[in-house]
């Protein structure tokens, strides 16, 4: 059952880690550690409905744990995902750029409202899946969802 959800749900969990951290090594790291924590569960003999919404629960978690002692970015870690300032690909270039500026757009709304964005727009999941994984209303998907919009707007057409 493990191994079928790590084939499935893998690369989205590792997706929605590294849109959440904006580190591609530590959201290989968090994914890794969610299934390993899926697996220890499943063996002390809990009983899973759903394994993508506990999947995604466990990895939210795990991020939660991880801004707890958030470590800041720097040029090192810039260069380690892949940008080279050397090198003179101008579509590379801009599309490092553009996603670093929806990267920094994100890191300016608060947790729940970053959280249902990357779920709803990176995950492609749906409200209703939303708040399952998050263990919430519809509703309160819905208004943070709305409200998170309305902010990142708001930080777009400011810069």
């Amino acid at each position: 059952m493990l191994l079928e959800a790590y084939d499935r749900f893998a690369d989205a969990i590792f997706r929605h880690c590294y849109f959440r951290v904006s580190d591609r090594e530590k959201a290989k790291e968090l994914m890794q550690e969610t299934f390993l924590k899926a697996w220890q569960s499943i063996c002390d003999g809990q009983e899973v409905k759903s394994i993508k919404s506990y999947l995604y629960r466990i990895a939210n978690n795990l991020i939660i744990d991880h801004y707890r002692k958030k470590k800041d970015i720097s040029l090192d870690i810039l260069q380690d995902e892949g940008f080279d300032p050397g090198v003179d690909e101008r579509e590379q270039l801009e599309n490092f750029i553009a996603g670093k500026s929806a990267m920094t757009l994100l890191e300016n709304l608060t947790e729940p409202y970053r959280q249902v964005v990357v779920m709803r727009y990176v995950d492609d999941y749906s409200v209703s899946e939303i708040a399952e994984v998050l263990e919430v209303s519809p509703n309160v998907v819905s208004v943070r969802l709305n409200r998170a919009l309305k902010k990142l707007s708001s930080l777009y057409h400011h810069e």
